[in-house]
């Protein structure tokens, strides 16, 4: 049962006794890489080594993948009847819970996230995920086409084969689920390769996948660098579809790995750079809610962050003022083992160097620190960087075209509507968006208009199970969550019966 009153010396206190599994999990059971080599995985909490992990290759990718091949063509899963089928996904999504406390030490230990939020989102969620692809398990159904009366055409929906997941540091537990949710619900084998940096809660969930009974082969977890294991996932000829989802850049890369392959399916879900337009006559106070949970939540490090402010000038300012106030009330840094912290550590070394180089290429651009912008906690050894506001940017800034992945907002201004929408699509991302009024004409103008795969209207990461996830442009296509997620891992056959 969860201890609702654990301090944060409680909380360390379990830290200190939990021992993570690093080991790869092939075949339905824990294995080393085949080399035999590990690498030092280190929390961004404080940098102190938590877990030796597989430092597994090319070679342990084809083992998975041959595992995965041979479950998806004896059928042990994919023909198992849909009733079946949805009582061990229901298992398993109660297995996760069941593991609470342990999945969320594991992701707050391996990634800096708080653990009030490990708690109460990410482990929730993800069991919450499977629960809702496994309802799906014996509602899923073919069609018949119409036909002269002497004809049967059925359009059968059938599992692609072996899908390769590849997932980010970021959300690894939610982001995990929205791949293997909708795949597995619809007969594939998976074979998923988690960031080097956050490969612990996956390796859990492996675990507790077998222990609901899934089947040994149909979900692998196989932990490893990008260039080493990622790569030759992507490039693997018996891997039917890649479903990738981090940074534009690599999201290319599977584009081409793909094609020099053997013309796998793709899907990407990829960066963003997502604007609040904020109207002259928008509740601030909402507003300015919005924009700071959008993207102070999870230090920054969120794909969809809200991370562009295009405010009417005539606010400007009142704007910046509240967006400070609430992080600053509501929002507190602290360390992520403190229950009543909000923002945690970034997840590595480089990155929070990388947050702090943006800053000062914004500075060195014109931008003006109006709130953050510095390092802290440094003592800890961990990786810390304040709420940050950079004002004065203007649209072809590198800070306000490029994602940062941090706790840093920036605000550009606008006069009239016009100019609002094209800063606002001005980008190669289009991820989400929002737009602030109590206009609700000027409101469908924007939702009209604005390029992204979200559109919120006077709030902000709203969502559900129920609609999709994902961008236009170079935020990438197919969609995560939703119904229409399971049909990305499915392809149609036609079979036509002639009975004249």
């Amino acid at each position: 049962m969860l201890d609702k009153a654990a301090t944060r010396a409680d909380w360390e206190k379990k830290a200190a006794a939990i021992h993570p599994e690093g080991r790869a999990f092939i075949d339905g059971r824990p294995v080393s890489a085949l080399s035999g080599k590990t690498f030092a995985k280190a929390t961004p909490i404080d940098g102190r080594v938590i877990a030796e992990v597989a430092d597994c290759g090319a070679e342990d990718i084809d083992a998975a993948v041959k595992a995965a091949r041979a479950a998806f063509e004896d059928g042990r899963w994919r023909r198992q009847p849909p009733a079946e089928k949805k009582r061990i996904l229901l298992r398993f999504a109660e297995l996760i819970r069941d593991d609470l406390e342990h999945l969320a030490l594991l992701e707050t230990l391996d990634v800096g996230k708080v653990i009030g939020n490990s708690l109460a989102v990410d482990v929730p969620f993800c069991a919450a995920c499977i629960q809702y692809y496994a309802e799906f398990a014996d509602k899923l159904v073919d069609e018949v086409a119409p036909t002269g009366p002497d004809d049967l055409a059925v359009i059968r929906k059938e599992a692609l084969g072996v899908v390769g997941a590849i997932v980010p540091w970021n959300y690894p537990l939610i982001i995990t689920a929205w791949k293997i949710g909708p795949a597995l619900v619809a007969g594939n084998s998976v074979v998923l390769k988690p960031a080097e940096q956050s490969p612990l809660s996956a390796i859990r969930l492996a675990a507790l996948a077998s222990r609901a009974g899934l089947p040994d082969g149909v979900f692998n977890v196989v932990p490893g660098f990008g260039e080493k294991a990622g790569k030759p996932l992507a490039l693997h000829g018996d891997v039917d579809m890649i479903s990738f989802t981090g940074s534009t850049e690599v999201g290319k890369l599977m584009m081409t790995y793909a094609g020099q392959s053997n013309m796998k399916r793709v899907a990407l879900e990829c960066g963003g750079k997502s604007p609040h337009v904020v109207l002259a006559d928008a509740d601030l106070d909402a507003a300015a809610a919005g924009i700071a949970w959008g993207i102070y939540y999870n230090q920054g490090e969120t794909c969809h962050a809200g991370s562009r402010v295009v405010v009417h000038a005539s606010v400007k300012d009142a704007l910046i003022e509240k967006i400070a106030a609430v992080a600053d009330s509501q929002i507190p840094l602290g360390h992520p083992l403190d229950p009543t912290a909000q923002m945690g550590a970034l997840i590595e070394k480089g990155h929070m160097e990388r947050v702090l180089g943006y800053i000062g290429i914004g500075t060195g651009e014109g931008a003006v620190i109006a709130s953050g912008g510095r390092r802290v906690m440094e003592e800890t050894g961990g990786f810390y960087v304040e709420a940050t506001i950079l004002d004065r940017v203007e649209p072809h800034h590198r800070v306000a075209r490029e994602e940062i992945f941090g706790p840093v907002v920036v605000v550009t201004t606008f006069e009239a509507e016009p100019e609002a929408l094209r800063i606002a699509n001005d980008s190669i991302y289009g991820l989400a968006a929002a737009v602030w009024t109590k206009d609700m004409n000027a409101a469908h103008r924007f939702t009209c208009e604005l390029r992204a795969g979200t559109v919120w209207v006077n709030c902000f990461d709203k969502s559900s199970l129920a609609t999709p996830f994902g961008g236009f442009r170079q935020s990438g296509f197919g969609r995560d969550r939703s119904p229409h997620a399971i049909e990305k891992y499915m392809d149609f056959k036609t079979v036509w019966t002639a009975y004249a």
